[in-house]
């Protein structure tokens, strides 16, 4: 067993902080050589007590500064760095084996870019890297020599239920190897009762409050609009190399069976567990090997029972509009997800109604017509257009 060196990009948020409970569990096996935040520098400051990592990285310069005073006052010579340039250095370490991709949003794309252009073992918890750059970022990925191995419950679970050879023969397409098709489970969020008129009186605070996961607020408002289900079908359409057509999603309120795949002699093969997300990250950080995660054992006598239905796409838009973007293909995912994060972070803001989050994305897919993708400029104008006509909606809407 050789020690892996980890970058963990996004480690005070809610998977980052999943990764170091998992790695705490296996001193001896892993170090951490750079621990890279966004906010929250005290928290950041006991995890760099904790673990020692050679660097550290806060987005604000001033923030930086005074984590580094801290850190040096009591005796720990963690280097302290800031910005999105330093985000990318952290995750293209030389010594560096795996980086946890965990920045939440479009942040999260180029240094997750940069953890494949530099051939790393990549643990995919960022969704955007797909999603707004997929051909881009698959590309890279390839040319590279990247080891891509997803951590969303969902990729992971048909991850385990694949081919044993899918990863050392990607090339090979899935439905050569007798895949008909994946089926990604969805809690359905907390509205997944709700009707329509209903739906439109939703508040922040009940969207940011998930059944069964314990989540951050933009990825639980995603949740709630079912959103998130839609990025990711996006995903594993890159990931697994599968089109739009052979890809299910099935409402499964108990979140035990994580996702399924079918095979053409009619076995569906899935993979069970309690709803902790320490169960992929140990996965992905131990591949091909199994270690102890700290998840209990699933009680299905517990639970009792498994439901299912499929998912109403007249009360949750976002869905439709996920498999609309995937199919029209090029810059439309990246129009999606920049729309999605604008129209999300108004309503948190209180500044428009639950029910307008799928409006201001349809308009903004009506607005701006697919182009293709052939490189990171490419993507970033493409984000950055989206964005721009969402505001432009957002302030249209509040002046009307």
């Amino acid at each position: 067993m050789s020690l892996q060196n980890l970058t963990i990009l996004g480690c005070t948020g809610s998977i980052g902080v999943s990764t170091l409970d998992v790695i705490r569990r296996h001193p001896g096996r892993y170090r951490v050589v750079a621990l890279c935040a966004h906010r929250q520098a005290d928290l950041l400051f006991e995890q760099c007590r904790e673990f020692s990592p050679r660097f550290a990285v806060l987005g604000d310069a001033a923030e930086a500064e005074s984590l580094q005073a801290r850190l040096r006052a009591v005796g720990i010579s963690t280097e302290v760095r800031s910005g999105v340039g330093a985000l990318e250095q952290m995750a293209a370490l030389p010594d560096v084996d795996a980086v946890m991709a965990a920045i939440v949003g479009a942040a999260g794309l180029r240094p997750t870019l940069a953890a494949a252009k530099a051939g790393k073992k990549i643990l995919l918890a960022n969704k955007e890297a797909l999603v707004m750059a997929g051909p881009v970022f698959m590309r890279a990925v390839r040319e590279n020599g990247a080891t891509l191995l997803p951590i969303d419950s969902e990729h992971n679970a048909i991850f385990q239920s694949l081919p044993d050879d899918f990863s050392s023969d990607a090339s090979k397409p899935l439905l050569a190897r007798g895949v008909r098709r994946l089926l990604l489970t969805a809690s359905g969020g907390p509205f997944r009762s709700h009707t329509t008129a209903q739906l439109q009186a939703v508040t922040p605070e009940q969207a940011i409050a998930h059944p069964n996961w314990v989540m951050g607020r933009k990825i639980s408002v995603d949740s709630a609009s079912m959103m998130n289900k839609g990025l990711e079908v996006i995903e594993a359409h890159w990931l697994f190399g599968v089109a739009a057509d052979k890809i299910d999603v099935v409402i499964h309120p108990q979140s035990v069976i994580h996702s399924m795949v079918e095979y053409v002699d009619g076995s569906v093969i899935a993979q069970l567990g309690n709803p902790d997300m320490r169960t992929p990250i140990a996965h992905a950080l131990a591949y091909p090997e199994r270690i102890e995660s700290g998840v209990g054992s699933l009680d299905l006598f517990q639970i009792a029972r498994l439901d299912f239905e499929a998912p109403d796409l007249q009360r949750f838009p976002c869905l439709a509009l996920a498999f609309r973007a995937l199919r029209a293909g090029g810059s439309a995912p990246a129009c999606l997800n920049a729309a999605n994060e604008i129209a999300v972070q108004a309503f948190l803001d209180g500044n428009l109604a639950f029910t307008g989050i799928p409006q201001l994305i349809s308009a903004a897919l009506d607005a701006l017509p697919a182009a293709e993708l052939n490189s990171l400029v490419d993507v970033l104008a493409a984000d950055a257009a989206a964005r721009e006509f969402a505001l432009s909606y957002l302030t249209r809407r509040s002046l009307s």
